[in-house]
């Protein structure tokens, strides 16, 4: 069983950044593609963005592309989603989520992961 704790979300104002962490136990971290999806209040569960395990491309929403970045670090079981020139419409609950699959475009499909994170706030206030 994997455990993920995601944290760094908070208030922002629009313009402002903040970079989400989510920290995943054991040691086989690096088996995993990682996603971030969010939920706004009223709304339905989208993707964000996503990383493979491995050499490959990196994939984001229309909404964010330009602004977000995915990274990971498999020494520290730990990926991030640095979020930058933060819109009130990015206010959410941001989840990170782990598969051994692997989506390519089709990530915003509703995919199929493995373990889910609790979520973390983030509001951006206008």
């Amino acid at each position: 069983q994997v455990q993920l704790v995601e944290s760094g979300g908070g208030l922002v104002q629009t313009g402002g950044s903040l970079r989400l962490s989510c920290a995943a136990s054991g040691r086989t971290f690096g088996i995993y593609n990682i996603a971030w999806f969010r939920q706004a209040p009223g709304k339905e569960r989208e993707f964000v963005a996503a990383i493979p395990r491995s050499v490959g491309r990196t994939y984001y929403a229309d909404s964010v592309k330009g602004r977000f970045t995915i990274s990971r670090d498999n020494a520290k079981n730990t990926v991030y989603l640095q979020m930058n020139s933060l819109k009130p419409e990015d206010t959410a609950v941001y989840y990170c989520a782990v598969t051994t699959r692997w989506y390519g475009s089709s990530w915003s499909l509703d995919p199929i992961m493995d373990y889910w994170g609790k979520g973390t706030l983030v509001t951006v206030s206008s």
